[in-house]
C-alpha cells in the first residue's frame, strides 16, 4: 500500500515499460513542465498535441534540455482538433492516458464521450482524488463530474473510487458516506442513501470494500470525534475513501485541500477506456505531474 506519493513515484520509476500520456492542447507551461518532470522521474513519456510553434517556444525558453525529448503533433491553435487527436491517440495505442492542457474540460470530455469516436464504456464517469495526509494517502469522490448523484450513481462512484484504491494497494478500503450529520434524517436524502448503500455492502451487493454512513466529516476521519459521538464502526475515524453527497461539497473540499491545507494531491477521471486527467489550468506543474503518476498507476 502506498503511504505517500513518493512511494508511488519510486515504484513507477522501476517499471521497465513506460506508459505514454497524451497532452491535449499542450501549449501551456505547467502541462509541459509536468511532462518534463515525469520524464526526469522516469514515470512516463509524453505525446504533445497542440500549437507546435508555441510548444517549441515554451520548451526552448524554459526546458532547453528537453526541446527534442517529446513527439509533437501540430494542430496550431485548434483546441477541438487537439482534443480529438488526443482521443484518437488512445484508440491508436500511441498513448495510455490523456492530460488536459490548454483546452477546457468540457471540450475534452465532449470528445471523450463522443458516441462514435470516444472512450465511453457505458459506465458512470467520476473523478477520484487522492491526497497525502501525515499517515497515508486518502481518496475522495466526486468533486468534478457527477453533479447530484442518485442512489445508482453513488454506487458507481463508490465502485470507481474502490478500483483506484485497489490499484494503490488498499485491498479492502474503508468507505465513508458523508453528510452534514451522522444520523439518518428522512429530510436529508443523502443520509437515507448512505444507510441503504451501507446495508447493500453488508449483504455483499457491493464488494471489495467496507462501507458505512452517514458520517459527518469529523467522525469519518477522526477517532476521537467518533468515540465522543458514540459511533461504533470499522470505518468511523479511519476512512480511506470519502464519498461526498454532491459536486459542491466535493469540489469545495478538494479546493480547500489545495489552498488551505496545502496537501499534495492528484485526481483522475475513471469509468472510461483510459484515465482522463483534468486538473485545473491554475494547478501547478507538480499537481499535474502527480496526476500523471496517478493515471499511470491505474492504467
Amino acid at each position: 500500500m502506498y503511504q505517500n506519493f513518493n512511494q508511488l513515484i519510486q515504484t513507477l520509476n522501476q517499471q521497465p515499460e513506460k506508459k505514454t500520456v497524451v497532452i491535449a492542447a499542450a501549449q501551456t507551461t505547467s502541462a509541459i513542465e509536468a511532462a518534463v518532470i515525469a520524464k526526469k522521474e522516469n514515470i512516463a513519456n509524453s505525446l504533445l498535441i497542440g500549437d507546435k510553434s508555441e510548444i517549441k517556444r515554451i520548451l526552448n525558453d524554459n526546458f532547453p534540455d528537453f526541446e527534442d525529448a517529446f513527439e509533437i503533433e501540430d494542430t496550431q491553435s485548434d483546441l477541438h482538433k487537439a482534443c480529438s487527436l488526443a482521443v484518437k491517440a488512445i484508440h491508436d495505442k500511441k498513448a495510455h492516458i490523456i492530460l488536459k492542457g490548454k483546452a477546457d474540460t468540457a471540450l475534452l470530455l465532449k470528445e471523450v464521450l463522443d458516441k462514435d469516436k470516444g472512450l465511453a464504456t457505458g459506465e458512470i464517469m467520476s473523478d477520484v482524488l487522492a491526497y497525502e495526509t501525515e499517515n497515508k494517502l486518502m481518496f475522495m469522490s466526486d468533486g468534478g463530474i457527477v453533479l447530484y448523484p442518485n442512489l445508482k450513481e453513488k454506487i458507481s462512484i463508490i465502485n470507481n473510487a474502490v478500483k483506484v484504491a485497489h490499484a494503490f494497494g488498499y485491498a479492502n478500503p474503508k468507505v465513508a458516506l458523508l453528510a452534514a450529520v451522522e444520523v439518518v434524517n428522512q429530510k436529508m436524502e443523502c443520509t437515507v442513501d448512505a444507510a441503504i448503500i451501507s446495508k447493500m455492502n453488508q449483504r455483499k451487493q457491493i464488494t471489495g470494500c467496507v462501507i458505512d454512513g452517514p458520517f459527518a466529516l469529523d467522525n469519518a476521519i477522526d477517532k476521537e470525534a467518533a468515540i465522543t459521538k458514540g459511533i461504533n464502526s470499522e470505518v468511523a475515524g479511519d476512512a480511506d475513501i470519502l464519498i461526498f453527497p454532491n459536486i459542491e461539497a466535493g469540489n469545495i473540499f478538494a479546493k480547500s485541500l489545495t489552498y488551505y491545507a496545502k496537501f499534495k494531491l492528484a485526481h483522475v477521471v475513471v469509468g472510461t477506456k483510459a484515465p482522463i486527467l483534468i486538473p485545473s489550468r491554475a494547478d501547478t506543474a507538480e499537481i499535474k505531474m502527480l496526476c500523471i503518476a496517478m493515471g499511470v498507476a491505474i492504467s
